[in-house]
Protein backbone atom coordinates (compact mmCIF):
# COMPACT_ATOMS: atom_id res chain seq x y z
CA UNK A 1 0.00 0.00 0.00
CA UNK A 2 1.62 3.46 -1.18
CA UNK A 3 2.41 5.60 2.13
CA UNK A 4 0.72 9.11 2.42
CA UNK A 5 3.59 10.46 1.29
CA UNK A 6 6.43 9.13 -1.16
CA UNK A 7 9.58 11.71 -0.15
CA UNK A 8 9.47 12.39 3.64
CA UNK A 9 13.37 14.55 2.79
CA UNK A 10 11.26 17.88 3.49
CA UNK A 11 10.27 17.37 7.21
CA UNK A 12 9.59 21.07 6.93
CA UNK A 13 6.75 20.43 5.36
CA UNK A 14 5.38 18.04 7.54
CA UNK A 15 6.04 20.39 10.51
CA UNK A 16 3.67 22.92 8.53
CA UNK A 17 1.39 20.28 8.55
CA UNK A 18 1.30 19.38 12.11
CA UNK A 19 0.99 22.90 12.98
CA UNK A 20 -1.65 23.36 10.87
CA UNK A 21 -5.25 24.30 13.08
CA UNK A 22 -7.34 21.61 11.12
CA UNK A 23 -6.67 18.37 13.37
CA UNK A 24 -7.39 16.23 10.34
CA UNK A 25 -4.48 17.87 8.65
CA UNK A 26 -2.59 17.80 11.56
CA UNK A 27 -3.14 14.33 11.78
CA UNK A 28 -2.41 13.35 8.64
CA UNK A 29 1.71 15.01 9.42
CA UNK A 30 1.62 13.28 12.63
CA UNK A 31 1.26 9.60 11.21
CA UNK A 32 4.32 11.12 8.17
CA UNK A 33 6.01 11.52 10.56
CA UNK A 34 6.05 8.50 11.85
CA UNK A 35 6.17 6.90 8.42
CA UNK A 36 8.98 9.05 7.52
CA UNK A 37 11.62 6.84 9.68
CA UNK A 38 14.04 10.29 10.39
CA UNK A 39 15.24 10.73 13.53
CA UNK A 40 14.47 14.31 13.22
CA UNK A 41 10.77 13.30 13.55
CA UNK A 42 10.97 12.42 17.21
CA UNK A 43 11.92 16.09 18.14
CA UNK A 44 8.77 17.27 15.97
CA UNK A 45 6.21 14.83 17.51
CA UNK A 46 7.26 15.18 20.80
CA UNK A 47 6.41 18.95 20.62
CA UNK A 48 3.44 18.00 19.98
CA UNK A 49 2.12 15.78 22.84
CA UNK A 50 -0.24 18.28 24.41
CA UNK A 51 -1.99 18.89 21.26
CA UNK A 52 -5.70 19.70 21.99
CA UNK A 53 -7.07 16.89 19.92
CA UNK A 54 -7.07 13.93 21.93
CA UNK A 55 -7.19 11.50 18.88
CA UNK A 56 -3.75 13.16 17.21
CA UNK A 57 -2.38 12.83 20.79
CA UNK A 58 -2.85 9.10 20.59
CA UNK A 59 -1.79 8.69 16.98
CA UNK A 60 1.38 10.68 18.26
CA UNK A 61 1.94 8.33 20.35
CA UNK A 62 1.82 5.54 18.08
CA UNK A 63 4.37 7.55 15.73
CA UNK A 64 6.52 7.18 18.21
CA UNK A 65 6.39 3.83 18.21
CA UNK A 66 8.45 3.70 15.21
CA UNK A 67 11.74 5.48 16.97
CA UNK A 68 13.64 4.29 19.74
CA UNK A 69 16.24 6.09 21.81
CA UNK A 70 15.65 8.22 25.48
CA UNK A 71 14.43 10.75 23.79
CA UNK A 72 11.17 8.83 22.68
CA UNK A 73 10.69 7.24 25.67
CA UNK A 74 10.45 10.65 27.46
CA UNK A 75 7.79 12.00 25.72
CA UNK A 76 5.96 8.60 25.91
CA UNK A 77 6.37 8.92 29.62
CA UNK A 78 4.55 12.31 29.05
CA UNK A 79 1.59 10.15 27.73
CA UNK A 80 1.22 8.26 30.61
CA UNK A 81 -0.06 11.45 32.25
CA UNK A 82 -2.45 12.66 29.71
CA UNK A 83 -6.09 13.39 30.50
CA UNK A 84 -7.68 10.56 28.07
CA UNK A 85 -7.24 7.09 28.62
CA UNK A 86 -6.92 6.24 24.86
CA UNK A 87 -3.87 8.05 24.91
CA UNK A 88 -2.40 6.53 28.00
CA UNK A 89 -2.97 2.99 26.63
CA UNK A 90 -1.52 3.86 23.53
CA UNK A 91 1.64 5.79 25.26
CA UNK A 92 1.92 3.10 27.46
CA UNK A 93 1.95 0.52 24.62
CA UNK A 94 4.45 2.16 22.49
CA UNK A 95 6.70 2.36 25.76
CA UNK A 96 6.68 -1.20 25.55
CA UNK A 97 8.12 -1.44 21.98
CA UNK A 98 11.04 0.46 22.84
CA UNK A 99 14.27 -1.62 22.68
CA UNK A 100 17.32 0.63 23.73
CA UNK A 101 18.53 -0.49 26.76
CA UNK A 102 19.77 3.37 27.60
CA UNK A 103 15.96 3.89 27.69
CA UNK A 104 16.14 2.32 30.85
CA UNK A 105 17.46 5.59 32.13
CA UNK A 106 14.45 7.65 31.85
CA UNK A 107 12.03 4.80 33.11
CA UNK A 108 13.54 3.33 36.13
CA UNK A 109 12.52 6.85 38.27
CA UNK A 110 8.85 6.39 37.71
CA UNK A 111 8.21 2.78 39.11
CA UNK A 112 7.57 4.60 42.35
CA UNK A 113 5.01 6.82 40.58
CA UNK A 114 1.52 6.97 42.91
CA UNK A 115 -0.30 6.19 39.80
CA UNK A 116 -0.74 2.30 39.69
CA UNK A 117 -1.35 2.49 36.05
CA UNK A 118 2.24 4.61 35.29
CA UNK A 119 4.18 1.60 37.22
CA UNK A 120 2.46 -0.79 35.62
CA UNK A 121 3.37 0.50 32.18
CA UNK A 122 7.11 1.09 33.00
CA UNK A 123 7.94 -1.55 34.42
CA UNK A 124 6.52 -3.55 31.39
CA UNK A 125 8.16 -1.14 29.31
CA UNK A 126 11.42 -2.62 31.23
CA UNK A 127 10.49 -5.68 30.36
CA UNK A 128 11.91 -5.56 26.75
CA UNK A 129 14.90 -3.77 27.33
CA UNK A 130 16.47 -6.45 29.50
CA UNK A 131 19.00 -3.79 31.75
CA UNK A 132 19.89 -5.53 34.77
CA UNK A 133 19.54 -2.11 36.55
CA UNK A 134 15.95 -2.95 36.60
CA UNK A 135 16.44 -5.82 38.72
CA UNK A 136 16.56 -4.02 42.41
CA UNK A 137 13.49 -2.08 41.23
CA UNK A 138 11.48 -5.38 40.15
CA UNK A 139 12.01 -7.09 43.45
CA UNK A 140 10.67 -4.07 45.22
CA UNK A 141 7.90 -4.16 42.89
CA UNK A 142 7.33 -7.46 43.77
CA UNK A 143 5.77 -6.23 47.31
CA UNK A 144 3.16 -3.57 45.69
CA UNK A 145 -0.18 -3.78 46.76
CA UNK A 146 -1.19 -3.62 43.17
CA UNK A 147 -1.13 -7.35 41.21
CA UNK A 148 -1.13 -6.10 38.08
CA UNK A 149 2.28 -3.93 39.41
CA UNK A 150 3.37 -7.11 40.37
CA UNK A 151 3.09 -9.26 37.61
CA UNK A 152 4.82 -6.86 35.46
CA UNK A 153 7.72 -7.24 37.83
CA UNK A 154 7.41 -10.35 37.59
CA UNK A 155 7.68 -10.06 33.49
CA UNK A 156 11.18 -7.89 33.74
CA UNK A 157 12.67 -11.08 35.88
CA UNK A 158 11.32 -12.71 33.65
CA UNK A 159 13.01 -11.95 30.93
CA UNK A 160 16.64 -10.95 32.14
CA UNK A 161 16.52 -14.82 33.02
CA UNK A 162 19.17 -14.87 35.85
CA UNK A 163 19.50 -17.13 38.68
CA UNK A 164 20.01 -14.47 41.01
CA UNK A 165 16.42 -13.99 40.70
CA UNK A 166 15.32 -17.06 41.66
CA UNK A 167 14.45 -16.80 45.36
CA UNK A 168 11.96 -12.99 44.21
CA UNK A 169 10.54 -15.25 41.57
CA UNK A 170 9.83 -18.08 44.38
CA UNK A 171 8.54 -15.53 46.97
CA UNK A 172 6.11 -14.63 43.57
CA UNK A 173 4.89 -18.29 43.07
CA UNK A 174 3.60 -17.24 46.84
CA UNK A 175 1.80 -14.69 46.02
CA UNK A 176 -1.56 -14.01 47.13
CA UNK A 177 -2.62 -12.99 43.25
CA UNK A 178 -3.10 -15.92 41.04
CA UNK A 179 -2.04 -14.03 38.39
CA UNK A 180 0.92 -12.90 39.93
CA UNK A 181 1.87 -16.75 40.80
CA UNK A 182 1.27 -18.00 37.67
CA UNK A 183 3.63 -15.14 35.98
CA UNK A 184 6.11 -16.60 38.64
CA UNK A 185 5.63 -19.83 38.07
CA UNK A 186 6.11 -19.10 34.25
CA UNK A 187 9.33 -17.09 34.64
CA UNK A 188 11.02 -19.94 37.03
CA UNK A 189 11.03 -22.19 34.08
CA UNK A 190 14.36 -21.17 32.69
CA UNK A 191 16.48 -22.44 35.58
CA UNK A 192 17.43 -25.76 36.42
CA UNK A 193 17.89 -25.14 39.81
CA UNK A 194 16.39 -27.45 42.73
CA UNK A 195 14.74 -24.34 44.58
CA UNK A 196 13.21 -23.78 41.05
CA UNK A 197 12.10 -26.99 40.89
CA UNK A 198 11.08 -27.06 44.35
CA UNK A 199 8.36 -23.89 43.76
CA UNK A 200 6.99 -25.22 40.12
CA UNK A 201 5.99 -28.85 42.00
CA UNK A 202 4.57 -27.46 44.85
CA UNK A 203 2.77 -25.08 42.62
CA UNK A 204 1.07 -28.14 40.97
CA UNK A 205 -0.94 -28.19 44.19
CA UNK A 206 -2.10 -24.42 44.12
CA UNK A 207 -5.52 -23.80 44.30
CA UNK A 208 -6.49 -22.16 41.14
CA UNK A 209 -6.04 -24.29 38.29
CA UNK A 210 -4.25 -21.58 35.97
CA UNK A 211 -1.43 -21.86 38.34
CA UNK A 212 -1.30 -25.62 38.51
CA UNK A 213 -1.38 -25.74 34.34
CA UNK A 214 1.26 -23.14 34.49
CA UNK A 215 3.50 -25.49 36.75
CA UNK A 216 2.55 -28.67 34.66
CA UNK A 217 4.00 -26.37 31.63
CA UNK A 218 7.73 -25.21 33.63
CA UNK A 219 8.37 -28.81 34.69
CA UNK A 220 8.72 -30.14 31.23
CA UNK A 221 12.21 -28.59 30.91
CA UNK A 222 13.06 -30.47 33.94
CA UNK A 223 14.53 -34.42 33.70
CA UNK A 224 14.49 -35.30 37.73
CA UNK A 225 12.45 -38.04 39.11
CA UNK A 226 10.89 -35.23 41.13
CA UNK A 227 9.23 -33.65 38.36
CA UNK A 228 8.52 -36.78 36.45
CA UNK A 229 6.67 -37.61 39.41
CA UNK A 230 4.82 -34.61 40.30
CA UNK A 231 3.82 -34.62 36.48
CA UNK A 232 2.58 -38.18 36.27
CA UNK A 233 0.38 -37.32 39.08
CA UNK A 234 -0.70 -34.19 37.35
CA UNK A 235 -2.41 -36.32 34.72
CA UNK A 236 -5.41 -36.79 37.20
CA UNK A 237 -6.08 -33.21 37.86
CA UNK A 238 -9.62 -32.42 37.99
CA UNK A 239 -8.59 -30.11 35.34
CA UNK A 240 -7.85 -30.99 31.78
CA UNK A 241 -6.19 -27.99 30.94
CA UNK A 242 -3.85 -29.03 33.47
CA UNK A 243 -3.28 -32.13 31.86
CA UNK A 244 -2.84 -31.51 28.66
CA UNK A 245 0.26 -29.77 29.67
CA UNK A 246 0.92 -32.56 32.31
CA UNK A 247 0.86 -34.98 28.95
CA UNK A 248 3.07 -32.56 26.99
CA UNK A 249 5.75 -31.76 29.45
CA UNK A 250 5.80 -35.75 29.71
CA UNK A 251 6.15 -36.39 25.81
CA UNK A 252 8.98 -33.90 25.91
CA UNK A 253 10.90 -35.26 28.22
CA UNK A 254 10.09 -38.67 26.70
CA UNK A 255 8.94 -40.30 29.59
CA UNK A 256 8.77 -43.89 29.37
CA UNK A 257 7.55 -44.88 32.88
CA UNK A 258 4.78 -42.67 32.24
CA UNK A 259 3.08 -44.23 28.68
CA UNK A 260 0.42 -46.13 30.48
CA UNK A 261 -1.16 -43.39 32.71
CA UNK A 262 -0.58 -40.97 29.40
CA UNK A 263 -2.85 -43.55 27.55
CA UNK A 264 -5.64 -43.27 29.77
CA UNK A 265 -6.52 -40.20 28.73
CA UNK A 266 -7.20 -41.89 25.12
CA UNK A 267 -10.37 -42.41 26.83
CA UNK A 268 -11.39 -38.51 27.92
CA UNK A 269 -14.02 -36.89 26.84
CA UNK A 270 -12.04 -33.90 25.94
CA UNK A 271 -10.65 -34.23 22.16
CA UNK A 272 -8.13 -32.03 22.71
CA UNK A 273 -6.59 -34.07 25.69
CA UNK A 274 -6.93 -37.11 23.85
CA UNK A 275 -4.93 -35.26 20.86
CA UNK A 276 -2.15 -34.66 22.98
CA UNK A 277 -2.29 -37.78 25.00
CA UNK A 278 -1.49 -39.79 21.23
CA UNK A 279 1.08 -36.72 20.59
CA UNK A 280 2.91 -37.50 23.45
CA UNK A 281 3.32 -41.38 23.08
CA UNK A 282 4.43 -40.89 19.62
CA UNK A 283 6.97 -39.06 21.39
CA UNK A 284 7.98 -41.30 24.04
CA UNK A 285 7.63 -44.22 21.44
CA UNK A 286 6.95 -46.98 23.88
CA UNK A 287 5.61 -50.57 22.60
CA UNK A 288 3.27 -51.13 25.98
CA UNK A 289 0.90 -48.73 24.28
CA UNK A 290 0.69 -50.31 20.77
CA UNK A 291 -3.11 -52.20 22.21
CA UNK A 292 -4.46 -48.60 23.25
CA UNK A 293 -3.42 -46.70 20.52
CA UNK A 294 -4.58 -49.23 18.13
CA UNK A 295 -8.29 -49.16 19.82
CA UNK A 296 -8.03 -45.17 19.43
CA UNK A 297 -7.75 -45.74 15.51
CA UNK A 298 -11.34 -45.26 15.28
CA UNK A 299 -11.84 -42.04 17.45
CA UNK A 300 -14.57 -39.51 16.61
CA UNK A 301 -12.06 -36.92 16.53
CA UNK A 302 -10.40 -36.52 12.88
CA UNK A 303 -7.31 -34.64 14.55
CA UNK A 304 -6.74 -37.73 17.31
CA UNK A 305 -6.98 -40.19 14.79
CA UNK A 306 -4.50 -38.37 13.06
CA UNK A 307 -1.99 -37.97 16.05
CA UNK A 308 -2.55 -41.88 16.73
CA UNK A 309 -1.81 -42.74 13.21
CA UNK A 310 2.00 -40.86 13.99
CA UNK A 311 2.13 -42.24 16.97
CA UNK A 312 1.75 -45.78 15.82
CA UNK A 313 4.35 -45.32 13.23
CA UNK A 314 7.15 -43.77 15.86
CA UNK A 315 6.36 -47.32 17.98
CA UNK A 316 9.65 -50.24 16.98
CA UNK A 317 8.55 -52.43 14.82
CA UNK A 318 6.82 -55.24 16.17
CA UNK A 319 9.51 -58.94 16.14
Amino acid sequence: MALVFEEFADLDCLAEDVRSEDPARRLVGVIALGESGQEEAIAILGGLVDDLDPVVRVHIAKALATFDGPATASYLVRGLFDSEASVRSAAAASLAELKDTLTAEVLLPHVGHASEFVRASVLRALKALRSTASIPVAIAALRDAAPEVRVQAVGVLAYLKREDTVLALTDGSRDQDAGVRRAAISALAFSKGTTAEEAIVTSLSDREWSVREAAAEALGSYHGAHALDALTKALYDEYWQVRIKAVRSLGKLEATKAALPIAESLAHQEPNLRKEAAAALGEIAAPDVRPLLIAALTDPDADVRKNVRWALARLPATP
